[in-house]
């Protein structure tokens, strides 16, 4: 077996075999990676380069590919070369089969097409002053010296803004206990420990209220109610539907002139708030640790916001600040919500940088250590939104929402929800880290959030 040493990695190799870590010790490995997923993925890099071999438990033998030239290969190959969704298994649990992201083939191209307009163009404008009126409503009673945590904060608005862009909804009790049960069953895997649940199926058994996925079915099946109610009350008046998601779906026609059936409409709507929210909460936390972090950060930011009326400029002009889009950029570098783009299953043997890929390898392409490589990101570990000023990178140098067919069509929806959410925020509060020290990344559920929240104190 050849294995490729840190400085030996060539898209021109022509060895047969990738490093590969031994097989012994599977679940010690997966343990590790759910308890200590960045510490696990940098120890492997330092040992094994950019592209290694390894399996762990409930997947199947994966590639890891941290090398810009071979993700390269990955993205731009014919999609019928690879499935992905059954790579993402592990959400099913959240999302149910007819998700998106498990979806692949025809069926996933079409579900694509179909959801990727209302998350874009003119309909931003309209995001925008929900997003703001949002945020404005979970901030108002912020006085000086009160403390919060970020994480809860801006799950608050995430999830309201999530819920308004997919349902239309505001207020009624339907609508506050939807929010109520995301934001539950979330906190059942909001861990390193209890995220092991969604790891593996043995441990995904009914207990009772008192086991942690007991209380994660029960949230589920009050949830689905809910939903379907929503559902039917939507379809029974169908003149009426409005401009929100829900409404697109409803009124969607496949090309035998088919509506979608209950349980897809369900998966997809499941699959918006959970993946539409919680990741976007996460990167706001993250980015206003940072700003408050790094004093010339929020310097900066404040500087470039002074230059706007932002409390009442258009939602447009915001997001087009250079330094509030560098340090959205790099808030998304230093810890990308997900650490791997999404994988791909292969179904027919590949060449891969010289190598020969056999069908059944899953390829993981790891964002977290393409983003960390010093070679394309001088001193990874310091928070420097300037490289982003400074030069353009490429989609397989620099890519949080995942790349080529399966990239997150959520993404320009996030940025613009970041910047807005940030910009009114800094324009109307002074805020300082109620902690000091650094806070260290950990996983919640298939996350990386901060651990603890960042608790952050009101100045004025």
């Amino acid at each position: 077996m050849t294995v490729l040493t840190e400085n030996s990695q060539s898209p021109n190799n022509t060895a047969s075999h990738l490093p590969e870590i031994p097989k012994g010790f599977k679940l010690l490995r997966t343990a590790r990676i759910i308890m200590n997923p960045l510490g696990y993925l940098e120890e492997r890099y330092q040992q094994y380069g950019d592209i290694f071999s390894q399996e762990f438990s409930s997947f199947p033998r994966q590639v890891i590919i941290s090398n810009p030239q071979g993700i390269q290969e990955i993205f731009t190959a014919d999609p019928k070369l690879f499935q992905s969704g059954a790579g993402n298994q592990i959400a099913l649990p959240l999302v149910g089969a007819n998700s998106l992201l498990l979806l692949d083939g025809d069926r996933h191209f079409q579900q694509r097409k179909l959801l990727m307009p209302p998350l874009h163009g003119e309909r931003m404008k309209t995001y925008g002053k929900i997003i703001r009126d949002t945020t404005e409503k979970v901030i108002h009673n912020w006085t000086p010296g009160s403390t919060f945590k970020a994480q809860a904060q801006m799950q608050e608005i995430s999830l309201e803004v999530i819920l308004h862009a997919v349902f239309g909804l505001s207020e009624g009790e339907r609508y506050r206990e939807i929010q109520q049960i995301i934001v539950k069953m979330l906190d059942v895997f909001s861990n390193p420990l209890s995220a092991t649940f969604l790891f593996f199926k043995s441990l995904q058994k009914d207990l009772g209220a008192w086991s942690p996925w007991g209380r994660f079915l029960a949230g589920r099946q009050r949830l689905d109610e809910l939903l379907y109610q929503e559902i039917r009350e939507r379809q029974a008046r169908v003149q009426l539907l409005g401009e929100d998601i829900l409404s697109l779906l409803i009124s969607a026609r496949d090309e035998a002139g088919e509506p979608m059936s209950e349980v897809e409409l369900r998966d997809e709507l499941m699959t918006m708030l959970f993946a539409g929210h919680e990741t976007t909460a996460t990167a706001l936390s993250w980015a206003l640790y940072w700003i408050h972090y790094v004093p010339e950060v929020r310097e900066n930011l404040l500087q470039e916001l002074s230059t706007i009326d932002a409390e009442n400029a258009d939602a447009i002009e915001i997001t087009k600040l250079p330094y509030l889009n560098a340090v959205c950029s790099e808030t998304l570098r230093f810890y990308p919500i997900i650490f791997f783009a999404f994988p791909r299953i292969l179904q027919a043997p590949m060449q891969l940088m010289g190598y020969n890929i056999p069908k059944g390898i899953m390829l993981s392409p790891c964002i977290y250590l393409v983003h960390h490589r010093e070679d394309i990101y001088p001193e990874p570990k310091r928070f420097k939104p300037e490289r982003f000023l400074e030069r353009q990178f490429s989609p397989y140098e620099y890519f949080p929402f995942g790349g080529g067919n399966r990239r997150c069509i959520g993404a320009a929806f996030a940025m613009f929800e970041m910047k807005l959410v940030l910009a009114k925020i800094l324009s109307r509060y002074s805020l300082e880290l109620a902690e000091k020290g650094p806070v260290a990344a950990v996983r919640r559920g298939l996350t990386i959030a901060p651990r603890g929240g960042v608790r952050l104190r009101v100045t004025g």
